[in-house]
């Protein structure tokens, strides 16, 4: 493949640092600008030895590919003197394409559980076959001649329309991000127009409803552990090492799997991996060994012990994800209370699901709830974190000056659950343990 230099605008975005770093290991020349602003994708970028410099027009210059973050529109500095240039832009979903057209490519999407199933089957594809992946937590990686291409399809103002990949995992259909879909039909609707992109297959949630209702031009091969799904999780021992389950292809048995990994969701995104690497024709001995051996994504179950407390971060931020991480934390410790701290993102999030939060995090023993991460786009509205707090039995604000609350808790797991800057609680939970 012919090498090129590439220059990204917003390099530090998730999606886009995993990018830059699937085409640094393609052997092509990359750098980029960002604001100055530390965050935990920029080391692993200056690591690979990825360049990344101030906003300037002046950075850019004949010859370049410039990849243009999903944040920033023509009208930005650089984009102007990209254009001025005659250079090639492209859009972050455009430079992605062009990944799936060279490979034999898997595009993962859904309302929950893409990050977790993309790292999961690219842990267990690259460890058989030479295989490129970009996950969402901002992990990129790449070499020239891979047979295979894993990379995470966000429905988000539909960016995954620019995709047309060879397969597709369809986590689940749910009505997410209400600031840009009107409506559950509105989200069906766009992933019925990426299902007819797909070249040869889909693999999707048999339980739920609207995938069920997928109307599209390849074979959907549903999985889960009814009778009517394809693939069928059956004989499911779930413990606090983990899950192990048989596996079948409609008659079929493939196997018996183990995964060292925790809740309903684990099993589920394991047999979408399953899936995949049947229809491709892995051996599913070596299948087997690297579900086993898989621990995990950041910022997804993260564990930590401090003193005498276990320490849980995940990104969950919708009332179906953190029923998810709840029952993982129960699956794993089942003697031990679980409290949850939760921090609601920005107002509209919490208006438009505000019974299902309460419903979900009253799972938990004990729920503490912080002030919102609003958003500077968005008027505080007509709804608080107390709204939340009233509808879920024993619960309780918190913020950075009442974090001693949670001391009274001794031998406990504690869970942070937020896609805001919920890392801070918990680091200040963390320094009072220590002291």
């Amino acid at each position: 493949m012919e090498q090129k230099t590439y220059y990204f605008v917003g390099i530090k975005g998730t999606g886009m640092a995993a990018l830059a770093r699937v085409l640094h290991d393609q052997g092509n020349a990359v750098l980029g600008s960002d604001i100055e602003k530390e965050t935990f994708t920029q080391a692993p970028l200056l690591k690979a030895g990825i360049k990344i410099l101030p906003f300037d027009p002046a950075n850019l210059k004949p010859g370049m590919v410039v990849v243009q973050g999903n944040a920033f529109d023509d009208n930005h500095p650089e984009i102007k003197r990209a254009h001025e240039l005659g250079l090639t832009v492209l859009s972050y979903p455009e430079a992605v394409e062009n990944e799936v057209t060279n490979h034999t490519s898997i595009g993962i999407a859904g309302a929950h559980g893409k990050t977790s199933t993309t790292a999961l089957l690219s842990h267990v594809l690259a460890a058989v076959e030479p295989t490129s992946f970009l996950i969402g937590d901002g992990v990129g990686k790449g070499n020239d001649n891979d047979r295979f291409f894993v990379f995470e399809a966000d429905e988000y103002r539909d960016h995954f329309l620019a995709y047309h990949p060879d397969y597709a995992i369809m986590t689940n259909i749910d009505f997410d991000h209400p600031d840009y879909f009107n409506d559950i039909d509105d989200v069906r609707d766009s992933f019925a127009t990426y299902g007819k992109q797909v070249k040869r297959a889909i693999f999707a949630w048999g339980d739920d409803p609207n995938l069920r209702q997928l109307n599209v031009d390849v074979p959907v091969y549903y999985y889960g552990t009814n009778p009517t799904d394809d693939f069928r999780a059956e004989n499911i021992q779930r413990t606090p090492a983990g899950s192990t389950y048989d596996a079948y292809f409609r008659d079929e048995k493939l196997g018996t799997f183990t995964i060292h990994l925790y809740g309903e969701h684990s099993v589920l995104n394991s047999l979408a991996v399953l899936a995949v690497a049947y229809m491709e024709h892995i051996d599913m001995a070596e299948i087997k060994k690297e579900l086993a051996n898989f621990t995990g994504v950041k910022r997804r179950f993260s564990e930590t012990d401090v003193a005498d407390a276990t320490i849980i971060d995940d990104y969950a931020h919708h009332p179906q994800e953190i029923k998810a991480t709840i029952d993982a934390a129960r699956q794993k410790y089942p003697d031990r209370q679980i409290i949850t701290v939760f921090q609601p993102h920005t107002y509209s999030r919490l208006a438009a699901y505000l019974e299902g939060f309460a419903k979900s995090l009253s799972r938990a023993d004990k729920t503490f709830v912080t002030p919102i991460f609003g958003s500077i786009r968005e008027n505080a509205g007509n709804v608080s974190s107390a709204d939340l707090e009233q509808r879920i039995p024993g619960s309780e604000g918190i913020d950075m000056d009442s974090m001693d609350k949670l001391l009274q808790f001794h031998n406990a797991v504690v869970v942070f659950m937020g896609a805001g800057d919920i890392e801070k609680y918990e680091d200040k939970y963390k320094e009072l343990l220590n002291n």
